[in-house]
């Protein structure tokens, strides 16, 4: 960005994802500078949870996040739905930043499933082995353990499969435990990553994951009975997240402390898809019409 001024490229957006001043600040010198040229818009691009209230306000404060966001961002996209999470409200955004938010809805990831690479998954996947299959993936993997084992040992419905993801960031032994628990059962395969899991989980009869915004949101719009077992630690997005979408039944929920084998195979056998209205999904849209247009907010469907 600091290259392209000096070269005299002007930039007409810059979208920042979830912290406003970067990871380590290192956005405060190109905010600076794109304050003192005024000719491009800067966006913050929020997740619909970030913490519980009072740890967020005392990280924003911190952080000087709303002095910020006053001081060099036009606006706030809001990648989510306010009737399942008002974080304006809820974390006192409302004053310092509201005026500049919007809530776009959450990200629909379902246009990924014409891409080759989703085709090919699902072929890696499927094989010549036709049963339904339940699939379950933890993210990275880096603290997936407990939910891999449970569901390595978990009795899976009659005639099903289970396809279990374990992340590239699971170490080492860890996977070697879970594969060799695999062993000897033709039901289930177990693999460390695949690129593009949309299409496998779009055919999948059941899903099961932890409660990251990006599972979650797949989990929505593909509308497959799905079970969360959220991350309650450090943070407590995943789990404040997900107990707001369990209350109105468009997912399933497993409190980590209560998850076994047993717990999973009962959800498995049971599990049903949820009819009804789900949140709003149409943020990609809106999204894209907001940064090519610059207009204000494109309104929500009744």
């Amino acid at each position: 960005m600091l290259r392209s001024a000096v070269e005299g490229f002007d930039p007409d957006l810059m979208i920042i994802d979830n912290v406003p001043r970067g990871a380590q600040y290192e956005l405060d010198k190109t905010l600076a500078m794109l304050s003192r040229h005024g000719r491009c818009r800067v966006v913050l691009g929020l997740r619909d949870v970030i913490d519980e209230r009072t740890v967020t306000r005392r990280q924003w404060l911190r952080q000087r996040n709303f002095e910020t966001i006053r001081r060099h961002f036009d606006e706030v996209w809001i990648y989510g739905d306010p009737n399942v999470y008002d974080i304006l409200t809820d974390c006192g955004m409302s004053e310092p930043i509201g005026a500049r938010c919007k809530y776009v809805g959450y990200l629909d990831p379902t246009g990924r499933r014409d891409a080759t690479q989703a085709a090919a998954d699902l072929a890696q996947v499927r094989g010549a082995d036709k049963r339904p299959y339940v699939f379950c993936a933890v993210g990275g993997g880096r603290d997936g353990l407990a939910l891999c084992e449970a569901f390595a040992a978990a009795s899976l419905p009659s005639g099903h499969r289970g396809i279990l993801v374990t992340g590239t960031q699971m170490p080492d032994n860890q996977k070697a435990r879970i594969a060799a628990m695999a062993q000897g059962r033709d039901n289930l395969t177990v693999l460390s990553f695949l690129r593009e899991p949309i299409q496998v989980m779009h055919h999948a009869a059941r899903i099961i994951g932890m409660g990251g915004y990006n599972t979650t949101v797949e989990m929505l719009a593909l509308r497959r009975p799905a079970l969360i077992v959220p991350r309650c630690a450090p943070r407590r997005e995943q789990i404040m997240r997900t107990e707001r979408l369990a209350a109105r039944e468009l997912v399933s929920m497993l409190h980590p402390g209560e998850l076994s084998p047993s717990a999973l195979g009962h959800w498995m056998a049971n599990a049903i898809t949820k009819p009804g209205p789900g949140p709003d999904m149409n943020g990609l849209a809106r999204v894209q019409a907001l940064a090519r247009s610059g207009a204000a907010l494109i309104p929500a469907a009744a």
